[in-house]
């Protein structure tokens, strides 16, 4: 995987990061989503190595990076920690700018990067998601039935963590066949080891706590976001169902707007690598 890229585990604070980085040319960080590792992108990044630099971290409590104390309120797992990862990041591999690209989970994470450390972000892109407070503004009944992992995971009364971890390879699912033996190798580690899955529903547990206050902050204030930003979507997953036209959520937290969708399933990267490189080399050079 990643040929040409250099593995590196760097410090950023509170957590340790696994990341890969190579390439030449403007910095681009590319954040996985649940419940992958930044090998879901070993078929997207070295394409984009040909014109950028590409930094594909884990983030915190993902794969291989490492696992921050809980707290009572989840911050410790909230995009705005995430975020904050990013920015240190980018600090010591000695990156004043980079355009933030996340898919699922990590669009959040790039989302909120880009809210929190304008100066730090130079274009944006969000994959398959919309905010995590307007998803939950609109949760209804059929959200519920489509996306109930969200609760699953999120709640406490009787934690996930024992039934995922009974039977990781089931819950998660999965295939070297989709994903490249050696993504998929990566990933199974990281699903059987407890205190990934444990990190994993604090992400989801933060989803629902500090994440949707920041989100419904940044609304009440009429925060948007300044820098270009691109919505691609999966023609063959559920957001259209769910939201009839979500580029129309963006424009709301958007002035600068462009929107593409991919002929994939929800985990694009794996399902469409060359159509949605070309989609975000074309952005990022735009």
């Amino acid at each position: 995987m990643f040929p040409g890229f250099t593995l590196d585990h760097i410090d950023v604070g509170p957590v340790r990061l696994r990341v890969r980085h190579g390439g030449s040319g403007p910095p681009v960080v590319l954040l996985h989503g649940h419940p992958r590792t930044h090998a879901t992108w070993h078929r997207v990044a070295p394409l984009l190595a040909e014109a950028f630099t590409v930094i594909c971290p884990d983030l915190r409590g993902y794969g291989g990076s490492t696992t921050p104390p809980d707290t009572p309120d989840h911050s410790s797992y909230a995009k705005r920690a995430m975020a904050a990862d990013v920015v240190a990041l980018l600090d010591a591999l000695g990156h004043e700018r980079a355009a933030v690209i996340g898919h699922d989970r990590g669009c959040y994470v790039a989302m909120r990067t880009a809210l929190d450390h304008p100066d730090r972000v130079s274009r944006l892109g969000v994959l398959d998601g919309v905010p995590i407070g307007e998803a939950l503004a609109r949760a209804d009944a059929r959200f519920a039935a489509r996306w109930w992992h969200w609760f699953f995971l999120g709640q406490l009364d009787k934690p996930a963590e024992r039934i995922i971890n009974a039977d990781p390879d089931a819950w998660y699912g999965g295939s070297p066949e989709r994903m490249g033996a050696q993504a998929y190798a990566d990933y199974r580690r990281a699903i059987h080891d407890p205190a990934t899955v444990h990190a994993m529903c604090e992400d989801y547990r933060a989803g629902l706590g500090p994440d949707r206050v920041a989100d419904e902050a940044d609304r009440a204030a009429g925060r948007r976001i300044g820098c270009p930003v691109l919505f691609v979507w999966s023609e063959r997953d559920d957001l259209v169902e769910l939201y009839g036209d979500p580029a129309a959520i963006w424009r709301d937290w958007a002035g600068d707007l462009r929107i593409a969708s991919v002929d994939s399933g929800h985990h694009m990267a794996e399902d469409a690598p060359e159509q949605l490189a070309e989609l975000l080399a074309e952005f990022l050079s735009g």
